[in-house]
């Protein structure tokens, strides 16, 4: 059986030529072949349902760029077993379609956070967002150079890949990829936990009770869980250093504050539910793509156990 591609969509913006190099690398640790993807988008007058030809790859500029980019670099042996295969496609139709489809054949998927014709404004472009919310592997996204993060937390030194676990509805996949990730990469885990502190209790419209647990009690326990959780991953891992943060507050903050100078920051995507069955990705995870001064991993969520 051959090995999944890592898939690396480029439109020939340097937000995209970043994650390409993003995209080169993480082949190269996973022994993996590159695919690199250009979708041209066709006319806004032409139906969704119309086949549209994709042009020549030959006559592919921004192709043309991704290869001359990657000149030098592919079949290089310098690097972890060895050089890495890469093979150029060019497809025409809806970008956010297409690039969440490619995902189905893709052991990750890796983009820019935004390509051409984005609003300048924006942190993260639509078809970014549309692919982390619905491929089916892992999608990465690169930011730019230079995203400011009010307050980061102090970090240790040497590389770190930062995850979010929620002790409430933790999902194995999530904590699976975070912690291949650092082994590959060498680095430790830096598990966020954050829990909501002051606790407070509704009773009438604008009144609420005083919390009625500890905050030491609340943390103790928040930690065991988190511990617990992470005991197996240590187990399957345990050549890589994984460290509990357990800390009050928002999480989509402390993630945010704990992603500069991480290698990834690793967040899970909702579980299709009984009465959301769309796609869905979270708030929280929606903070950390649109803030994170690192790139930043989606994972789909585990499938249901036959229980569920």
């Amino acid at each position: 059986m051959s090995t999944p591609p890592v898939v690396a969509a480029v439109d020939g913006s340097d937000d995209s030529l970043r994650a390409l190099d993003w995209a080169y690398d993480a082949a190269l640790r996973r022994h993996a072949p590159l695919r690199v993807v250009h979708v041209r988008q066709y006319a806004a007058w032409i139906q969704p349902e119309v086949l549209v030809a994709a042009p020549p790859e030959a006559d592919d500029e921004v192709l043309a760029q991704a290869r001359a980019h990657l000149a030098g670099r592919a079949g290089r042996t310098d690097g972890p077993g060895g050089g890495v295969d890469v093979e150029y496609h060019g497809l025409v139709g809806l970008p956010s379609a297409l690039l969440s489809e490619l995902g189905a054949e893709a052991q990750l998927l890796v983009l820019g956070s935004r390509g051409r014709g984005g609003f300048a404004s924006l942190l993260l472009g639509s078809n970014g967002l549309a692919a982390a919310r619905d491929a089916e592997c892992p999608v990465v996204v690169v930011p730019r150079p230079g995203r400011e993060v009010h307050d980061p937390a102090p970090a240790g030194p040497g590389p770190r890949v930062v995850t979010g676990l929620n002790v409430d509805s933790p999902d194995e996949a999530t904590l699976a990829f975070a912690f291949g990730e650092a082994a590959r990469r060498g680095a430790r885990i830096e598990a966020v936990v954050a829990y909501p502190w002051p606790a407070r209790t509704w009773v009438t419209p604008g009144e609420f009770t005083p919390p009625v647990a500890d905050q030491q009690e609340v943390e103790s326990e928040t930690r065991t869980l988190a511990e617990g959780f992470l005991a197996p991953h240590r187990a399957r891992h345990p050549e890589v250093r994984a460290e509990a943060r357990v800390l009050p507050g928002d999480a989509a903050g402390r993630l945010v504050a704990a992603s500069p100078g991480a290698e990834l920051v690793v967040v899970g995507r909702h579980r299709r539910r009984l009465l959301a069955p769309a796609r869905m990705m979270g708030s929280v995870t929606q903070a950390v793509l649109l803030h994170a001064a690192s790139p930043i991993a989606v994972v789909p969520p585990s499938p249901p156990s036959p229980e569920e």
